[in-house]
């Protein structure tokens, strides 16, 4: 069945190990580029730790996908145990960081919203997968996709917008 073995995968999961090592490889460039800048503000160093973490979570995932002749069992508990470490390691610092009032509401929940969505749908998958139930691997599109998308909005903050 498609939505848990991984070899109806295989080309989407080359593509995205692709564009998640350049799109990292970018992202230092960005922050080398504004590291001064960067330090400047408390926020932002997380912010771009969190962003380096999501993709190099997207590539990580890519290369779990991958292997070769995994059980079910065993991918899944890979891709749960995947999700949970990127948000063990990147919510806590997020959720303790504390607002300054006169930033916009936007700035706390943006980075929080990419965390969760680019970490909690590889847990849900990591489980369906384990369970052989519930959706599988298509679990992983949305997160592939948000991902993809909090890396680009937070590259272009840091590399862009951090200058304005």
């Amino acid at each position: 069945m498609t939505s848990y073995q991984t070899t109806d995968w295989h080309d989407l999961f080359v593509a995205i190990a692709g564009a998640s090592a350049a799109l990292t490889g970018l992202l230092f460039v960005a922050v080398s580029i504004n590291l001064t800048r960067i330090l400047q503000f408390d926020f932002l160093p997380t912010r771009a730790v969190e962003t380096l973490s999501i993709m190099i979570g997207l590539l990580m995932l890519s290369v779990i996908i991958l292997i070769p002749g995994q059980t079910r069992t065993l991918l899944g508990a890979e891709i749960l145990t995947l999700g949970v470490a990127l948000a063990a390691i990147l919510l806590p610092k997020r959720l303790l960081m504390r607002r300054n009032k006169d930033e916009p509401l936007a700035w706390t929940i943006t980075p929080i919203a990419i965390v969760v969505c680019g970490s909690l749908p590889m847990v849900i998958a990591g489980a369906s997968v384990v369970a052989a139930g519930g959706g599988g691997l298509y679990w992983l599109v949305p997160g592939i996709v948000l991902g993809f998308t909090g890396a680009i909005v937070n590259a272009w903050i840091l590399l862009v917008e951090i200058n304005r």
